[in-house]
C-alpha cells in the first residue's frame, strides 16, 4: 500500500505537470493561429479584390489594375512566406501530438503556403509574381481577330460548335492558338520561378508541391491517373472511331487517323457533346426565349429547393455574370469561375452567361462552389481551412451538379422539356460520355502529364509545342490542322497553364469522385435511375451534400469519402454509369478501323 501511495505521489506532479504543459503549448499556439489568421485575411482580401478587377476590368494599354494585383500579392507573399511564420510554424509542429487536430492543421496550411512564397527568397517571389501578372494581362488582353474583326473566345467557340465550313472552322481553330505566341516567354520563365521558389522550402519542384496538399507523391498522383486513364480507355477508343466516322461524314471528306483538332467542337478536343443532339432533348432551343439573368436564377433556386439559403444581394451586385457589351471599351476573363474573396460572405462569380446548353450547365457548376464557400464559412472551420476537403472536392461538387442540372427528370420539371416526348436513352448517355469520358485522356494524360514534364522533369524551352502535340496524338488522337513549329505554344492558350499551374489532375480526381458522390445519391438516397435523376427539391440530398461541404478541408478527404460513400477513391462508379454505352458503339463500329491504341505510346 506504501509503495502504491509513493508510485501516485511521484506520477500524479509528473502528468498534472504535462498536462499544464500541454496546455499551454495548445494556448500559445492558438494565440499566434489568431493573430496570423487576422492579418492573413485582410491582407488575402485585398489581394483578391486586386485579381477581381484584373480579371474583370482590361484595358489595352492601362497597367493600374496589373500594379495593383502585383502590390496585393507581393504584401501577401511577405507576410505568408515570411521566415517567422515559417520558423514558428514548425516549432509548434515539432511538438504536435501535443496539439489539437484542427491546430495542426492549420501550421500545415501555414507553411503549404510559405513554400509559395518564402520571404528566405524574397527576390525570386516578386520576380515570380510580377512574371504571372505580366502573363495574365496578355492572356485576356488577347485581341482575336476573324475577318479582319475583333472576336471574343464566345465568338470562337459558336463558330466552331455550329460551322460546317472547314476553312471557317480551320481560321477559328488557328486564331485561337495565336495567343500561345506571345505567351511561350512566359510559361518559360514562370516555371523557372515557380520552381525555384518552392524549392526554398524543401520541395524538389512546383509539381510536387502542389501534388502534397493531397498528401500523395509525385509518382503516386501520376500512377493514379493513368490508372483512370487506363480504365476509361477501351470506352475511349469506340468514341473516338465513332467521332472520326462520324465527322469525316458531316464534313463529307475521307476518315482519318487522328481527329483533326478544327473539326471538334471545343479549342482542345476536351469537350464532344456537342457532336449529338439528342431527339427531345432540345435544351438550346428550349432556352433560346429565356434571358440569361433567368439561367442563373434558375441555378440559385436548385440550390435553394435542396435546403440551401438564397445567394447574398451582395453577390448579384459584385458578380460579373454576363458578356460585355461590344462598346464597353474593356475586356474581361471570359472562363467561368467562383470567388470567395474574404473567405467569409465576399461570394462572387465571373461568367459570360447567355441562354444556352453549356451555360446552363455551367451555372450550376459555378454555384456549386458558391455554396460550397457559403456550407464551410461557419465559426466551426477556422478561416484557413476554409476550401474544399481537396481541391478536386470543390470541382467534383460543381461537375456533380452540372450534371444533375442536364438530367431529364430535372428539365422536365423545369418546364424546359416535354415529359411526354420520346427522347433516346442511349444517345443521351452517348452525349454525356462526349463530354466526361473525352474529358479523361486530357485532363490525365495530356494536361497533367505535360506540366508534370514541364516542372519536375524541365521540359526544354525548345521542346514545348512538339511535346504538347506528342501527348495530345498519344492520349486523345486529335491532329492539329496544319505544322504547328515552335514559334507556336499551344499549351500555354489554356488559360490552367499559366494561373492554375500543375493542378490539373483536380479536375480528373474530381469526375471520380463526382460519379461515386451521384452514384451513391441516386441509388441510396433518391432511389431512381442514376441516369435520370431529379435532386430538385429533397431535402434529403441537401443534407447529404451539407454533411460534404461544411467541413471544409478540417478532415481527411479519404476518410470523408469513405463515411459518405461506404468506398474508397475509385472509377468503378464513373465506369458502371456508361457501361451500357460500350457494346452499343462495339455494334455502331462494326468493321470501322481503331486507330487509337490501347494505350498511349
Amino acid at each position: 500500500m506504501k509503495r502504491s501511495r509513493m508510485i501516485l505521489v511521484v506520477v500524479l506532479p509528473l502528468a498534472l505537470a504535462c498536462a499544464d504543459s500541454t496546455r499551454k503549448l495548445q494556448t500559445e499556439a492558438q494565440a499566434y493561429l489568431d493573430g496570423y489568421t487576422a492579418t492573413y485575411k485582410d491582407l488575402a482580401y485585398t489581394s483578391a479584390k486586386a485579381e477581381w478587377n484584373s480579371n474583370t476590368r482590361i484595358v489595352e494599354g492601362d497597367s493600374t489594375n496589373a500594379v495593383a494585383t502585383k502590390q496585393a500579392r507581393e504584401a501577401l507573399a511577405v507576410f505568408t512566406g515570411s521566415a517567422t511564420n515559417i520558423e514558428t510554424a514548425r516549432r509548434f509542429l515539432a511538438d504536435k501530438a501535443k496539439l489539437g487536430p484542427l491546430q495542426v492543421k492549420q501550421l500545415e496550411a501555414v507553411l503549404y503556403e510559405a513554400a509559395n512564397n518564402p520571404q528566405t527568397v524574397p527576390d525570386l517571389v516578386k520576380q515570380r509574381i510580377a512574371a504571372e501578372t505580366a502573363q495574365s494581362e496578355k492572356l485576356y488582353g488577347f485581341d482575336y481577330r476573324l475577318g479582319g474583326k475583333s472576336v471574343s473566345t464566345n465568338q470562337i467557340d459558336e463558330v466552331l460548335k455550329t460551322s460546317r465550313k472547314l476553312e471557317e472552322r480551320r481560321a477559328a481553330w488557328e486564331m485561337s492558338k495565336e495567343v500561345g505566341k506571345d505567351l511561350r516567354p512566359g510559361l518559360e520563365r514562370m516555371r523557372e520561378l515557380r520552381n525555384q521558389t518552392v524549392q526554398a522550402l524543401g520541395y524538389p519542384d512546383y509539381f510536387s508541391y502542389q501534388v502534397s496538399e493531397y498528401g500523395m507523391t509525385t509518382d503516386e498522383m501520376i500512377a493514379l491517373m493513368e490508372q483512370l486513364n487506363r480504365e476509361l480507355r477501351p470506352l475511349y477508343r469506340e468514341l473516338h472511331t465513332y467521332a472520326r466516322h462520324m465527322l469525316a461524314d458531316k464534313f463529307g471528306t475521307p476518315v482519318s487517323e487522328q481527329l483533326p483538332a478544327h473539326w471538334l467542337p471545343n479549342r482542345w478536343g476536351q469537350d464532344w457533346s456537342n457532336l449529338v443532339t439528342v431527339e427531345g432533348f432540345d435544351l438550346d432551343g428550349a432556352l433560346k426565349s429565356k434571358s440569361a439573368e433567368w439561367v442563373v436564377q434558375q441555378s440559385e433556386a436548385f440550390y435553394v429547393s435542396l435546403g440551401f439559403p438564397k445567394l447574398p444581394a451582395s453577390f448579384w451586385e459584385r458578380s460579373s455574370l454576363y458578356p460585355l457589351p461590344a462598346d464597353a471599351g474593356y475586356k474581361k476573363n471570359n472562363h467561368a469561375s467562383a470567388w470567395h474573396l474574404d473567405l467569409e460572405n465576399d461570394l462572387r462569380s465571373l461568367m459570360s452567361v447567355e441562354p444556352n446548353a453549356d451555360w446552363w450547365e455551367t451555372t450550376h457548376h459555378e454555384l456549386g462552389h458558391i455554396y460550397y464557400y457559403i456550407s464551410y464559412s461557419t465559426p466551426e472551420v477556422p478561416l484557413l481551412l476554409r476550401r474544399g476537403a481537396n481541391r478536386a472536392y470543390h470541382e467534383a461538387v460543381g461537375t456533380l451538379i452540372g450534371l444533375a442540372s442536364m438530367q431529364k427528370p430535372y428539365l422536365v420539371g423545369r418546364g424546359l422539356l416535354d415529359g411526354a416526348a420520346k427522347s433516346d436513352s442511349m444517345q443521351a448517355l452517348l452525349k454525356e460520355a462526349l463530354n466526361a469520358v473525352v474529358f479523361i485522356p486530357w485532363s490525365t494524360g495530356v494536361m497533367s502529364r505535360f506540366e508534370h514534364e514541364l516542372y519536375a522533369k524541365n521540359l526544354p524551352a525548345e521542346q514545348f509545342n512538339r511535346r504538347w502535340w506528342e501527348l495530345v496524338r498519344a492520349y486523345q488522337g486529335i491532329e492539329p490542322p496544319s505544322p504547328r513549329g515552335e514559334e507556336f505554344c499551344d499549351a500555354a492558350t489554356k488559360t490552367h497553364i499559366n494561373d492554375d499551374a500543375a493542378q490539373y489532375y483536380d479536375y480528373a480526381m474530381s469526375y471520380v469522385i463526382l460519379y461515386q458522390l451521384h452514384d451513391h445519391i441516386a441509388r441510396e438516397i433518391l432511389h431512381q435511375d442514376p441516369h435520370a435523376t431529379d435532386y430538385h427539391g429533397s431535402v434529403a440530398v441537401g443534407d447529404f451534400m451539407r454533411g460534404i461541404l461544411s467541413s471544409g478541408s478540417s478532415r481527411d478527404w479519404r476518410a470523408l469519402l469513405r463515411e459518405k460513400t461506404g468506398s474508397d477513391l475509385s472509377a468503378a462508379a464513373m465506369v458502371r454509369y456508361f457501361e451500357p454505352l460500350l457494346p452499343y458503339l462495339q455494334k455502331l463500329n462494326e468493321g470501322r478501323k481503331v486507330t487509337l491504341p490501347e494505350g498511349p505510346a
